[in-house]
């Protein structure tokens, strides 16, 4: 197709989509696969979580997710004979999935299946094996298909249970590792020998000659529940969350880096829940943002941004609260409202006109859900916000989201 004819096809779609929003009785997009297909374009990481029972993968999905047991075991699912998925927080708005490969120690596991469907997906394969266990074999065999259907793809082995090599002491401080030192495949760099019992080390160097040409990076890490009595709950949870932050692409390294940064530093136990949600919406309509064709995803954003609210409000246990939000959020014109005829004008800039209307949508999302939660925390205190009150509290929002979508993890 000529230039010329492709510019006529985009005028015709543009035109089409400004129609479609003017006309007064236009039908609405449908949301379901308007979101469906936006979840295939938005940047949330899978990881493949590979590794025999007991060997810590429970362990590490709360580590990541700062859930507890029950909520993992709810979450996952299954997707195959031998895998299940857990979307985290919600299968709506995901900001990441984790596949949990079952069985792989038992004889004849064959991954062909899983690679069947879920190679194209997985990102980083996270193989977990406790420091004591070496009767893995079916564990490798089955990984080196995996390794080889896609060798562009990181693995990293994550060396569990480590207090199991150094029976009734604590675990030495500062932690020793430094996984992303040397090259890919070593053994983690040792910082400082203080310490460090002579078995663990001599563990995780056998350990890593198990898995020879199978890995790119080892972490020891030992996550334990408190009431287990170790001064160190997630020790080497620092180390690997820096070296899935190092290995994985670009785009998902940015949505992975802000929940690791906010679940560090949320206190509210409401608010933990909720930014999860937020962000995981927040992507999706920056995904949608990024169309290139202006108007178009004027018929996508405010779906999503009503999805997102109600199921804040859901999760705060008042659902009625998210139709009150929205209708005041209308009145005062927040929201979308105020940043769409920016983005969409924008989006006209050759070259840098999609990215930045994906952050002026993702900004938006983000600062209105954060609004909600700010909005609801004052109602449920006994004083509903003033227009002007609200107004503030999202540009305040709007203008932390602003920072933080703008800086790079």
């Amino acid at each position: 197709m000529s230039e010329t004819h492709e510019r006529g096809a985009r005028i015709r779609h543009v035109w089409k989509s400004v129609r479609q929003l003017l006309k007064p009785n236009a039908a609405p997009p449908n949301l379901e696969a308007e979101l469906a297909e936006l979840r295939l374009k938005a940047p949330a990481p899978m990881f493949w979580l590979f590794g025999k029972t007991q060997s810590g993968k429970t362990s590490l999905v709360r580590y990541l997710t700062d859930e507890d047991d029950t909520v993992i075991g709810s979450g996952f699912r299954p997707c195959t004979l031998t895998s299940r998925i857990f979307p985290f927080p919600t299968e709506v708005a995901p900001v990441m999935t984790f596949l949990d490969t079952r069985g792989v120690d038992e004889p004849g596991y064959d991954p062909a299946e899983d690679l069947n469907q879920f190679d194209s997906q997985a990102h980083l394969v996270i193989v977990t094996c406790r420091v004591t266990d070496f009767t893995h074999g079916n564990v490798r065999d089955a990984l080196t298909k995996i390794r080889q259907a896609k060798l562009s793809r990181p693995v990293v082995l994550v060396l569990t249970c480590l207090h199991e090599a150094m029976p009734q002491q604590q675990h030495p401080q500062p932690y020793p590792f430094d996984p992303l030192a040397g090259n890919a495949g070593e053994p983690p760099a040792v910082t400082t020998l203080v310490g460090v019992p002579e078995n663990l080390l001599r563990l995780v160097q056998e350990q890593t000659k198990q898995f020879a040409g199978l890995v790119d990076r080892i972490v020891p890490v030992d996550l334990t529940k408190p009431e287990e009595g170790f001064t160190d709950s997630t020790y080497g949870g620092a180390a690997l969350r820096l070296v899935l932050l190092n290995l994985l692409p670009a785009a998902y390294r940015t949505t992975f880096g802000r929940v690791a940064e906010i679940s560090n530093v949320l206190k509210a136990l409401h608010l933990k829940h909720a930014e999860p949600v937020i962000l995981g919406y927040s992507t999706l309509a920056a995904t949608a943002g990024a169309m290139p064709v202006p108007f178009l995803d004027l018929l996508i954003l405010p779906g999503i941004q009503a999805r997102m609210i109600h199921e804040l409000a859901t999760l705060y246990g008042e659902p009625l609260s998210a139709k009150q939000f929205l209708d005041a959020a209308k009145r005062i014109g927040i929201g979308l409202i105020a940043q769409q005829a920016l983005r969409e004008l924008v989006k006209f800039i050759p070259v840098i006109g999609a990215p930045a209307g994906a952050a002026l949508a993702g900004r938006a999302t983000y600062a209105l859900g954060r609004a909600f939660c700010e909005y609801h925390q004052a109602a449920h205190d006994g004083h509903v916000p003033s227009a002007a009150m609200l107004k503030k509290l999202y540009h305040d929002q709007y203008t932390a989201a602003e920072k933080a979508w703008s800086e790079k993890p």
